[in-house]
């Protein structure tokens, strides 16, 4: 590792990956910053990904760092634990103590998901507990599912999963009761309302059973569906003042870009899930191509001849 790059790149996921490609291509010094701890490490395939349906997402990683590699792109594992401007670009500092300059970054860290406090769902996450119909909904289709809410997001997500079973109860535990629209629109589809709060997602051998509730009954159940909470990893940016704000969705936090990628902070983009939190792969890639381009143009138009 040199002490010095043109653009480093904060995450090695599809978006930064992608970002990566696209500048080691034009000929830039790039470094990838990456935990190798994926967001969708559980899921057992990428799904939506036209060429790549079903591909692990390990795989998919590291056929990525491979095509970064052969185009002389560098890649370290690792996380970066703060970020402070210096002249005109930023010194990185590693999580191991090391420091790296970079003219621009490309920040693609992805989210965490904030999942409610009901014993028994991180533990079956990425499993038989989903959160996206379009990345696990064909592998959960006619199975008993239950929609946990968590908030005005979660009538959406049981009309969604609604149209890959017949069998669908929405459990309301502790979010308010539905509106008489909502009520409605759930009865003429079939849905089933639940209400009361769930004391825990019950497992046999290795399979959801089914949904306890507070009141001690348990509704059997074989898959979780459930909207979280999602939350841009960003702290390492407080040294630049950019921090995540609240995603006018209202499904968490992020960091805002324009239609570039370009954040409030010159000389710093990002892409993925970091700024756009309902991005599928397939749109974080290309997010994270878009914004390498613009990088790549900036440093041009930084290098252009004075006359």
């Amino acid at each position: 590792m040199k002490d010095a790059y043109e653009v480093v790149v904060v995450g090695g996921g599809a978006a930064g990956l992608s970002g990566a490609l696209m500048l080691a291509r034009s000929r830039r010094s790039v470094l990838v910053v990456d935990a190798g701890e994926p967001r969708n490490a559980p899921a057992d395939g990428v799904h939506g990904l036209l060429g790549r349906e079903g591909m692990p997402p390990l795989e998919l990683v590291a056929r990525g760092r491979d095509e970064v590699r052969g185009y002389g792109g560098e890649i370290v594992t690792g996380t970066v634990a703060r970020v402070r401007p210096d002249g005109d670009g930023f010194v990185v500092g590693l999580g191991d103590g090391r420091d790296v300059r970079a003219k621009r970054l490309l920040v693609t860290t992805g989210l965490v998901d904030e999942l409610p406090d009901v014993p028994g769902l991180r533990e079956r996450w990425g499993r038989d507990v989903v959160h996206c119909p379009y990345c696990h909904g064909w592998e959960v289709r006619d199975q008993p599912i239950a929609v946990i809410a968590t908030g005005p997001a979660s009538i959406h997500h049981a009309l969604l999963f609604r149209q890959l079973t017949d069998d669908l109860i929405f459990f309301r535990h502790e979010q308010p009761a539905l509106t008489e629209a909502q009520a409605g629109d759930f009865a003429a589809r079939g849905i089933t309302v639940v209400d009361g709060p769930i004391a825990a997602v019950e497992v046999t051998g290795d399979a959801i059973s089914g949904i306890r509730l507070a009141s001690g009954s348990v509704v059997p159940r074989r898959v979780v569906a459930v909207a979280t909470r999602m939350i841009a990893r960003a702290g390492f940016l407080d040294g630049l003042g950019l921090k995540a704000v609240p995603h006018q969705s209202g499904m968490g936090e992020h960091i805002p870009v324009d239609a570039t990628g370009r954040t409030e902070v010159p000389g710093v983009w990002a892409a993925g899930n970091v700024t756009d939190l309902s991005a599928q792969v397939g749109s974080a890639a290309a997010a994270g191509a878009f914004a390498g381009a613009q990088i790549n143009f900036d440093l041009v138009l930084a290098a252009a001849p004075t006359h």
